[in-house]
């Protein structure tokens, strides 16, 4: 939610103190004072400045399919936003679903806040790779490879920090990058000149890409692909809980989709029947169809489903320059020989 002049102003005193408090935890870590633990292998971090929206998830899914090209094990180590149980006792939250629905048991995810026990144990199995989601403030576990998403339609989360604005750290914290990668554009000179300010790490393009809407009919029903050939002829209202809605809405029209309406709710938000009763509604009398996020799909629940059909969005990343991407992420995996600073 965009937040006026006068709220920002409020909220600047505990941004400041925000800040500080974010400051002090790198001091902390970088000084011995906290404790920062090391896996039996690489771990490669994907995380975010900002909260949310920058094709985080879409990226931890590109590492692990170009791990997986390479005949490597590899797992993903995720807190799980906000996680609950599903109807066979399996902890669940939308990341998590995105990624087994994806991978299934081809790769493991430790879930958990001790993500350094849940890459232990799997170590122990034999896995020897990490893509650690959400990672870049977890400083408890050791990576091999820091890298950043900066998304271009919003990189520095209005200039402020939390609550004030969108940054979970100061841009400083950029020093700690090995690797930025700039999502949502082609060529950002000016996100490139600020990020240079802070950090000589490689900058790297990468922009999300809709690969496929699904018709979903409810929970545990089987997802349908609709046929790209189908979209032009269709109208959506666009509904999300993520932490960048608009950008949303601005992939959704890059692949020539038709959004006559749209609604935003915050990130990870779980819907209530009224919410959904509240959104079929406005469909209807729009004479369109629902459409939001993968991620949404799984923040649905068990919602009951009228008359108005219901697609997601699977999206995939696209880096620029993959070859040169992931040349650069062994080369830093390859100095670090599983060690971080």
């Amino acid at each position: 939610m965009k937040l006026s002049s006068a709220a920002r102003a409020a909220l600047w005193p505990v941004s400041l103190i925000w800040g500080a408090a974010a400051r002090l935890k790198v001091f902390g870590y970088r000084h011995g004072a906290f404790r920062t633990r090391m896996l039996p292998g690489n771990v490669i971090s994907v995380g975010n400045l900002t909260v949310g929206g920058t094709g985080k998830t879409p990226m931890v899914i590109w590492l692990v399919e170009r791990l997986l090209t390479e005949g490597k094990r590899v797992a993903i180590l995720t807190r799980g936003y906000q996680s609950r149980r599903d109807s066979v006792g399996i902890s669940q939250s939308d990341e998590i679903g995105i990624f087994r629905e994806r991978f299934g048991d081809r790769v493991p995810i430790g879930v958990g806040a001790d993500r350094y026990a849940r890459g232990a144990a799997l170590a122990r199995e034999g896995i020897s790779w990490f893509v650690l989601d959400d990672g870049f403030q977890h400083l408890r576990l050791a990576r091999s490879a820091n890298i950043v998403l900066l998304d271009a339609t919003d990189p520095f989360g209005g200039g402020r920090l939390l609550p004030a604005g969108g940054l979970r750290e100061p841009k400083s914290a950029l020093r700690r990058a090995d690797i930025i990668v700039v999502t949502r554009a082609g060529h950002a000179p000016a996100i490139e000149t600020v990020a240079h300010r802070y950090t000589n790490a490689p900058i790297f393009y990468a922009n999300p890409e809709i690969t496929e809407l699904c018709r979903w009919a409810g929970n545990g029903a089987q997802a349908i692909g609709l046929a790209r050939a189908e979209w032009s002829g269709l109208r959506f209202f666009a509904f999300c809980g993520i932490g960048n809605p608009k950008a949303f809405v601005q992939d959704l029209k890059q692949v020539g989709l038709h959004i006559v309406g749209r609604e935003a709710f915050a990130d990870h938000h779980r819907y209530s029947q009224r919410e959904f009763d509240r959104l079929q509604a406005k469909a209807r009398e729009a004479g369109a169809a629902l459409l939001c996020t993968e991620k949404d799909r799984f923040n649905l629940g068990d919602v009951a489903i009228g008359s108005v059909p219901v697609y997601f969005a699977r999206m995939n990343m696209r880096p620029s320059d993959p070859a040169g991407y992931w040349q650069a992420i062994e080369e830093i995996c390859r100095r670090s020989s599983g060690m971080t600073r």
